[in-house]
């Protein structure tokens, strides 16, 4: 049973009030989450002040725009909202269009003169939108496009989760580093879910529809041609097709750089889950040079191309199976931008100066410094600084280990290259069917693990593993190693192929072992690095939490989830605290138990509202053997891929907004924070605290998404707190299970309507009760 609702006695006088006087955001957004779903364009130059498009849901209350990183401002224009018409308005839109395109073709127009009229004999009234705003000074092409998008309106059902418009303004400082920012809207209540918005070095342009090369009849202008470099941006609605004219030069090594998955990583309602863009560049004389629909195992396709001679080149970008929706927003970077292709080593130790050799296009060096200065972050990036123009970055690992460089020749277990443990290697598949051995000296009973990293430092390297013993003997190998718990990967967020293999095995007896390598595609070349780790485990861990926005009224609680990456078989409790946090703010539940990969737990609101968002930092700590280890818990969106799948996003910051009425009661909480022991197969009472006061017709709890076979059997109160009785039906839950409880409150009322004998009730969610400790226990 996943959800038990319980019915409050109403001489629940005490909880009620609390209701009344803490309707909590959260309950609001648990119905109607604010949230957006692109924006349009989703970058800009330095030094430059623009408008952008931002679609998404329940944003009818938006007041402001927050950025997270310097050097960009944003503020509200205006709210639009969705683009309904009714029949009317289809006919006047249709005439307004039809007449401004025979005025542009000097055709007559004395057939579209005559505005519609209701039956009322008012005339038609179009709604304010900013792509029909303009229509009696557009040009011909651009009322084309809004001939092919809106011949149809109202007759398709529109995306809900995209449907609503809102413009806002973006001002790019002129020193502003170039890179990634994420923008949220604030909604009244709270904010929206961050977006990536990025910063960019040269000139932007906006795609010109109507740009679809297939306009047959139209004979529509010329596209505005662009010179180089330049940013294109774009968005690839249904059934489009877009293209743009550049002005290239003869010996130019180009690079067009497709930005479309970086933007939206995921999309819920789509396959395979993202805009899987193409582009295809076609000579001065139509033909097709080069196309691309990816970049190694990256969706968004990058192009290189050598300019044989000057001439007018056409860009053409469309979505592989020519699906199309406002949230496939792309941008192309075309230039002589450096792009570097392959780096080697992938890493460093800690502490120790380590130079990467690097190649690629249009790189004036051939290394670049990796930054391998003590710090928490393992995973960090590097670019190239060509000037005030930078590279594309680059991912690299930076470890504790001694390191040490593969040696050719060690194809072979005969030619296996002699090392020490612990180690990390770093190493190439250099060539199609290349093989790296290496042989270390074991124990028996020793465990020993064999780690990859290579697919997640963007590596094209789908790498394979083989432990062998001395006499050949394959004693275990790996391909591909998934952290993934029911339809959740736990890994990377932006990958779906996770191609790094990982072993964790106990040796035999004493003795030479073999650690071999191999692409397991046969593949091959000098991007093809690896870093191997060959090491006694070393056991860790790192953490997220989901979500990566919070909005709480003062003196609410709201569910958050606690995500633990185990690593090398830790598998011991991790508590989880605030670091330098307001007063007031307050964890509950806050610890993940053994064995357990993630926990729901409640953050608690000060009493009194922020002018401005908290950006709160969380951190785990556990002990491992005789260390204390702490780690940073990192913010994160649980975003689902296609209708099932769902992934670990990463976000830059933990936000929290806290807003409405000054919390002034006793704030509710458990009388005992201790882990409540449950007994296989029986009950167990929690007491919890709740203020004093007033009363409501029928309060209900509900148990949020608990473990199969736990229920909420009762409710009752005893003095100035209530008693939750919790049971076990079955024998689903074993002893050692344990966890949090959420428990959501919910206020039956009546749901408004004309016909008070036809009235019905509704549930109105109320926010939730501090996170409950539980432990199955033997009876």
């Amino acid at each position: 049973m996943k959800n038990t609702t319980v019915r409050v006695n109403p001489r629940w006088l005490c909880l009620v009030t609390f209701l009344f006087l803490t309707a909590t955001a959260w309950s609001q957004s648990s119905q109607r989450e604010q949230h957006i779903g692109y924006l349009y364009p989703a970058g800009g130059k330095q030094g430059t002040t623009f408008q952008v498009t931002v679609g998404g849901q329940f944003l009818r209350r938006v007041t402001d725009v927050y950025v997270l990183g310097e050097g960009v401002t944003a503020s509200l224009v205006r709210y639009v909202g969705n683009f309904k018409l009714d029949g009317s308005q289809r006919r006047e839109l249709r005439r307004q269009v039809d007449l401004r395109w025979n005025t542009l073709r000097k055709q007559p127009t004395t057939k579209y003169e005559t505005p519609i009229k209701r039956a009322d004999g008012e005339p038609v009234k179009l709604p304010d939108h900013p792509l029909i705003n303009n229509l009696d000074t557009m040009n011909l092409r651009e009322v084309a496009y809004i001939r092919s998008l809106f011949a149809n309106v109202g007759k398709q059902k529109p995306n809900s989760q995209i449907a609503e418009i809102v413009l806002i303004e973006v001002t790019i400082a002129p020193d502003a580093i170039p890179g990634r920012r994420e923008l949220r809207l604030d909604v009244r209540t709270g904010f929206t879910n961050p977006m990536i918005f990025e910063v960019g070095q040269t000139r932007e342009v906006l795609e010109s529809e109507y740009n679809d090369p297939h306009t047959g009849w139209m004979k529509l202008p010329d596209l505005e041609v662009a010179d180089l470099p330049v940013v294109l941006n774009g968005q690839i609605l249904p059934g489009d097709i877009d293209r743009f004219p550049f002005r290239a030069t003869k010996g130019q090594t180009l690079v067009l750089d497709l930005h479309a998955r970086q933007l939206v990583p995921y999309i819920a309602d789509a396959v395979p889950g993202w805009f899987q863009a193409t582009m295809a560049l076609y000579d001065p004389a139509g033909n097709e040079l080069v196309f691309a629909d990816d970049f190694r195992f990256n969706p968004d396709p990058v192009i290189f191309f050598d300019v044989p001679r000057d001439g007018i080149y056409e860009l053409e970008i469309r979505d592989a199976i020519y699906r199309g929706r406002q949230d496939f927003v792309y941008r192309v970077h075309i230039g002589t931008q450096p792009f570097i292709t392959r780096m080697y080593p992938l890493g460093g130790k800690e502490g120790v100066a380590t130079q990467a050799e690097i190649s690629g296009h249009n790189l004036s060096e051939t290394q670049v410094t990796l930054d391998t200065t003590p710090g928490e972050k393992s995973i960090r990036q590097t670019v190239l600084h060509q000037g005030e123009t930078l590279s594309n970055p680059m991912t690299f690992a930076v470890d504790t280990l001694p390191e040490r460089n593969e040696q050719e020749p060690n194809n072979q277990v005969a030619e296996a290259q002699p090392i020490e443990v612990p180690l990390t290697l770093n190493g190439q598949i250099r060539w199609a069917g290349d093989s790296d051995v290496f042989q270390f000296e074991g124990r028996a009973g020793d465990e020993i693990v064999v780690d990859v990293r290579a697919r997640r430092l963007a590596s094209p390297l789908d790498a394979l593993i083989r432990l062998i013993d001395a006499s050949g003997d394959v004693l275990a190998w790996n391909d591909d190693y998934v952290e993934k718990e029911g339809h959740l990967y736990r890994g990377e967020g932006l990958l779906t192929h996770y191609a790094d293999p990982y072993l964790r095995f106990r040796l035999p007896k004493d003795g030479a072992y073999f650690v071999q390598i191999v692409d397991a595609q046969r593949h091959g070349g000098a991007a093809y690095a690896y870093r191997l780790r060959i090491a006694a485990p070393r056991p860790d861990f790192s953490l997220r939490v989901t979500p990566s926005t919070l909005n709480i009224r003062p003196g609410n609680a709201v569910p958050i989830r606690v995500h633990a990456l185990r690593k090398d078989g830790f598998n011991g409790p991790i508590d989880i605290m605030l670091v330098g946090a307001p007063p007031e703010f307050l964890l509950s539940g806050a610890r993940i138990p053994a064995n357990r990969n993630s926990v729901r737990m409640t953050l608690r609101a000060p009493r009194n509202a922020r002018k401005a968002p908290v950006h709160l930092k969380l951190a785990g700590r556990a002990k491992i053997g005789n260390t204390l280890l702490n780690r940073p818990v990192l913010p994160a969106d649980d975003t689902m891929q296609a209708f099932l799948w769902r992934h670990l996003v990463s976000a830059r910051e933990l936000l929290v907004t806290v807003r409405g009425p000054k919390y002034a009661g006793r704030f509710v909480q458990l009388v005992n924070n201790a882990t409540l022991p449950i007994p296989e197969g029986g009950t167990a009472e929690v007491h919890v605290l709740t203020p004093s006061a007033a009363s409501l017709d029928t309060v209900q709890l509900e148990l949020d998404n608990p473990p199969d076979g736990l229920t909420l059997v009762s409710t009752r109160v005893s003095g100035d707190s209530m008693v939750l009785l919790l049971g076990i039906e079955g024998k689903g839950l074993e002893a050692g299970y344990a966890g949090n409880l959420i428990t959501n409150i919910f206020i039956e009322e009546d749901q408004p309507g004309k016909n008070a004998k036809r009235k019905r009730k509704r549930r109105v969610p109320y926010g939730s009760l501090p996170a409950i400790p539980f432990e199955i226990v033997k009876r």
